[in-house]
């Protein structure tokens, strides 16, 4: 019986104590997948696909507000040919589970799209990130929806 109580205790007392560096790490993992949002956009204001394209997977997949299917290399395409003089996110947030994070939050943009046309964008958007090694999150999966402001 003392042997069980000690045991019990000592299970509870590393649970406790794992507790909080499980949170660090998630706490972590958010910053950094929060930081890779901010080089999203930081890519879409400088019309640069070079900031980007490292942080697609190969596989990676987009649906636009607009409901078109893009894969990697048009999106960069088209993060390259649009211009933005107005470009910000706000109310983002980040979940992490394990090796997989969704991040979401509302992109406001003023420019023109890919075919010069001017364009005014207010969406929410959802992003999927996938830890493909050991430090290294990519997005696989983004997808926007319209919203009226």
């Amino acid at each position: 019986m003392k042997r069980t109580v000690i045991l019990c205790s000592v299970v509870l007392v590393s649970l406790v104590v794992a507790m909080p560096l499980r949170a660090q790490k998630a706490d972590g993992a958010e910053q950094a997948v929060a930081a890779l949002e901010g080089q999203w956009l930081q890519a879409q204001k400088d019309s640069n696909p070079d900031l980007l394209a490292p942080l697609l997977a190969d596989k990676f997949v987009n649906t636009s507000s607009d409901g078109v299917v893009t894969l990697k290399a048009e999106t960069l395409g088209l993060v390259k040919s649009s211009k933005y003089t107005i470009a910000e996110y706000t109310d983002v947030k980040v979940a992490v589970f394990g090796n997989t994070a969704i991040a979401t939050g509302i992109f406001k943009g003023k420019g023109t799209d890919a075919s010069g046309v001017p364009v005014v964008v207010n969406e929410r958007w959802t992003d999927t990130w996938v830890k493909l090694d050991k430090e290294k999150w990519q997005c696989v999966a983004s997808h926007a929806s319209p919203i009226k402001m």
